[in-house]
C-alpha cells in the first residue's frame, strides 16, 4: 500500500524504520513516551495498519500506528497488547505523528482517508481514537465526534487533561 502526497509517500512500515519512528515519536509526542517494544509489537500484530511517511530523499517525516480494537475502550499508554481482540468492534488509530516539515502538506488528511478505506475493507463500522495536543478540531474535520464516557475518564486523564475519546462512523 503506497499513497503519494506530493514529494512524500505513505508506505507500509518496515522493520528498519523503527529507529526513525522512535525519533519522530520523541519529537512529536514528548509527553506521551512509548517504548520501542510497544511500537514494534503494534507493527507485528497488525502490519497493514502501520505506515510511514517517506520523503523523496528516503527520510521519514511521519508515521501511523493503527489496529482493530474494541469500541469504547482504549489501550493503556506505553503498554503491550499481547494480542488483538478476538472480536474487534472498531478500527483504532493508536498514533499518527507528523514532523513539522510534513504538516500542512495534506499528509494527515491523506492517511486518515487511507485508514478509513482500510477499516471499511476490514468490515468495521467505526474508527476511534484518543485526541491529544489540542487536536480535536482536526479530528472533527475528519468526521470524528467526541464521546464523553464516564468509564473512560480516568484512563483519558492518564494521557493528558485535554485527551478526548472520539469516534467516526464509516459509511
Amino acid at each position: 500500500m503506497t499513497s503519494d502526497t506530493g514529494t512524500m509517500i505513505w508506505r507500509k512500515m518496515e522493520a528498519g524504520d523503527l529507529a526513525s519512528i522512535s525519533s519522530i515519536a520523541d519529537a512529536v509526542h514528548p509527553n506521551f513516551p512509548e517504548d520501542d517494544a510497544v511500537l514494534k509489537e503494534r507493527s507485528s500484530l497488525y502490519g497493514d495498519g502501520c505506515l510511514v511517511l517517506e520523503t523523496a530523499g528516503g527520510e521519514l517525516s511521519g508515521y501511523a500506528i493503527t489496529h482493530p480494537w474494541r469500541l469504547h475502550t482504549i489501550p493503556t499508554l506505553n503498554s503491550l497488547l499481547g494480542q488483538l481482540p478476538d472480536n474487534p468492534t472498531t478500527y483504532y488509530l493508536h498514533d499518527i505523528a507528523l514532523m513539522p516539515q510534513a504538516r500542512g502538506s495534506g499528509a494527515a488528511t491523506k492517511i486518515v482517508s487511507i485508514l478509513a478505506d482500510l477499516a471499511r475493507r476490514e468490515g468495521f463500522a467505526t474508527m476511534s481514537l484518543v485526541s491529544v495536543n489540542n487536536s480535536v478540531g482536526f479530528w472533527q474535520r475528519q468526521g470524528f465526534e467526541i464521546r464523553d464516557l464516564p468509564e473512560l475518564e480516568a484512563k483519558l486523564k492518564s494521557y493528558s487533561d485535554d485527551a478526548r475519546f472520539m469516534v467516526r462512523a464509516l459509511r
